[in-house]
């Protein structure tokens, strides 16, 4: 009877050092997607994040046109890095909303006044309830909203320029 007792650790070790090993072997996901993928956007009034421009809600995705939503903030380095390509979406006729995330309103006008500016409104969501509520994992992230306010797709991390066909494209199908 001592005898298995004495191998039980070794098992319970080897076992463990078994499960790591699969582990490590499984493809690696670092993005915590969305589970609003296909579900309408919940409902929210956010004021303006900057003097220049509207806030935003929910009403403003249910015209009939989609759009993106931009989850952004002045802070961000990886916001600095997508405004250009923001801003090239903007000159192709995408319609960008933003919602600044944990930021103040001078903060917002110094960055819009340094990268560009290529949003038609711009919500201040100070405790990032909404942020939180459509699974956002982090800024910046971009979704494609439908025209009746669906959330149809989600681009985690910055838009570079080879992500900016596939978000025309996102619109597109969108549209349909």
């Amino acid at each position: 009877m001592k005898r298995w007792t004495l191998w039980l650790p070794l098992g319970l070790f080897a076992f463990f050092l078994g499960l790591a090993a699969y582990q490590l072997t499984q493809p690696k996901d670092e993005f915590v997607h969305s589970t609003m993928i296909g579900k309408p956007l919940p409902r929210f009034d956010l004021k303006p994040a900057s003097a220049d421009l509207p806030g935003a809600k929910t009403a403003d995705f249910t015209d009939g046109k989609p759009r993106l939503l931009n989850i952004w903030a002045s802070w961000c380095l990886p916001c600095i890095a997508e405004a250009p390509h923001l801003a090239s979406l903007r000159e192709q006729g995408v319609e960008i909303v933003g919602i600044a995330i944990r930021d103040r309103p001078e903060d917002v006008a110094r960055f819009l006044a340094a990268h560009g500016n290529p949003y038609t409104r711009i919500g201040a969501d100070d405790l990032s309830e909404l942020q939180l509520a459509i699974g956002s994992s982090g800024v910046p992230e971009t979704f494609v909203i439908d025209g009746e306010g669906t959330i149809r797709h989600q681009h985690i991390g910055d838009v570079r320029a080879e992500n900016v066909p596939e978000l025309i494209e996102k619109l597109q199908e969108a549209a349909q």
